[in-house]
Formats: C-alpha cells, structure tokens, sequence
C-alpha cells in the first residue's frame, strides 16, 4: 500500500482528495439546509457547456466553465425574483438549456475528443499541479468567505425573510455565496465529473444532517464525511482499477447510510406528545 505515496499523481489526488471533499460538503450545507440541493446539479450543467464550448473554440475549458456557470447562476436568480418563478423550476430549466448547448457543442466539434469525456465522467487520478493550484485558490476563498460571513448565512438560510426585513444585503450575501459555490463546482469537475459532482455537495450534508440539529457541528460532520469518502473512494478505485468519480459517490452514499441508521432523528413509529394530545382531543369531541 505504501507504494501509493511514492508517486506524484497519486499525492496530487489525495490533496485534491481531501480538498475537494471539504469544499462540497462546506458549500452543500447551506444549499441542502435552504432546499435548493438541486442548484449544484444546474450549475455544474452549465459548466460542462462551458467546458465544451472552451474545447470548441480553443479557449480555457475551466475559464469557460467558470463564466457558464456565473452566467446561469445570476439568471436563475434573477428569474426566480423577478419572473415569478421558484428556484427549482428556474433550475430545471437552465439544466436543461446548458446540456443541451454542451450536446451542441460536441456535435459541432470536428472530431471526438477525449477530454471532454473526462470531465463529463471525472478521473482523481489525472489532476495535474495546475489543477492543485486552482483548487488552493478556490479553497481559500470560499472557506474564507464562509469564515466571514457564517452568520449572516446562517440567519438567511433559516429565515431569509427576517433576514431581509432586518437590513441584512441578503441579494449581495447569497450571489456571493452562489459565487464559491460555482467555483467549488467548477475545480471539482476534473476529479468527478459532470455528472456525480453534485452527488459531493448533497450527500456529505444529507449524512450530517441525520446526526445533529446544530449548523455548526453539522458542518464538521459533513466536512468529515465529504473528505473520507473522497479519499477512501480514491484509494479504492486505485487498487480496484474502478472509475474514480463513481467510486467517491458510492462510499459517500455509504456513510449517508451509516449516518442515517444511527440517526438520533430517525421517526419512530410511537406518536409524539403533540400528536397524541391531538388525537385524544379529536376523539373526544368525536364522542361528545
């Protein structure tokens, strides 16, 4: 096993590993505490259109992902405050419009591309040290903007119209907020793809939310889940010769399951105080 460390790819993965792991459980939080867990699956869409059309047109494939992704996050937001429109309907569309535009993309490519496929399904093991580089940079930012403004995204993600109505910029921390979160998505693209991305950010907040009611130890529950699965998912499909990206989100599901059979939470079947002073009451009016 020791061999593992005597090569530089397989360090480079590990340290995006554990990178990776902690960003998406960190942004996924917030999102799967506010309900909007199926904004990452909408971004990381746009995105992959922005990584064709770099492919395309010979630009920066990750630059392109980038100003997809920023792109389709402020409509999305737009549409859902000014259009009338939930988020969720407002995503499905635009994760249907930016798949559609990546399918055009690749139609219009001259020839089959390889490295498009990589960041459509993902692969640990081929970040590079640029790729290093610009998830450090990412990492930082949204880890300090998540230091700063933990409060106030707090207060918004459990009562957002109070936090509006007490002066908070609500519009300005939440882009914001949108912001990192398009740029976890985009650095994470490499190491798990299009399609399981979003599975990093939900599923390490899902599992912590089984375990406490409390945001901040929920945090370093998901924190924890989100770097363990990463890289026990990466040592995996290295000995096992299986998919990296895939690997990563079945041992994530299996901690989501751990989490959720030892969960304090669980519902049990014998009805709670409320519910039975309820019930009696009805009955006795039933009777009278």
């Amino acid at each position: 096993m020791f061999d593992f460390f005597h090569y530089d790819f397989l360090l480079r993965s590990l340290i995006a590993a554990v990178l990776i792991g902690s960003l998406g459980a960190t942004v996924g939080v917030f999102l799967v505490l506010r309900g909007l867990s199926f904004i990452g699956a909408g971004i990381a869409h746009a995105a992959f259109a922005g990584v064709t059309f770099g492919f395309l047109t010979g630009t920066n494939p990750l630059l392109m992902a980038f100003i997809f992704s920023l792109l389709s996050t402020g409509l999305i937001d737009l549409i859902e405050r000014y259009g009338e429109l939930k988020y969720d309907a407002a995503i499905g569309m635009f994760f249907s419009l930016t798949m559609a535009l990546a399918i055009i993309f690749i139609g219009l490519m001259k020839s089959y591309n390889a490295e498009v496929m990589g960041y459509l399904f993902g692969n640990i093991l081929s970040i590079t040290r640029t790729d290093i580089y610009a998830i450090i940079a990412v990492a930082v930012v949204t880890f300090g903007y998540v230091a700063v403004a933990f409060k106030e995204l707090h207060f918004l993600t459990f009562d957002l119209k109070v936090a509006r109505a007490s002066g908070l910029p609500v519009t300005l921390i939440f882009s914001l907020f949108l912001f990192v979160t398009a740029l976890t998505i985009v650095v994470s693209l490499k190491s798990v793809g299009v399609i399981l991305v979003f599975a990093l950010i939900v599923i390490p907040a899902a599992a912590a939310y089984q375990l406490t009611h409390r945001i901040g130890i929920m945090m370093v529950w998901a924190i924890i889940f989100g770097i363990l699965s990463t890289t026990v998912g990466m040592f995996a499909s290295y000995y096992l010769d299986l998919p990296s990206g895939a690997t990563i989100v079945i041992i994530n599901s299996l901690f989501f399951g751990i989490a959720w059979l030892s969960s304090p939470k669980k519902k049990k079947c014998e009805p709670t105080a409320i519910e039975a002073t309820e019930r009696e009451r009805t009955e006795s009016q039933a009777a009278s």
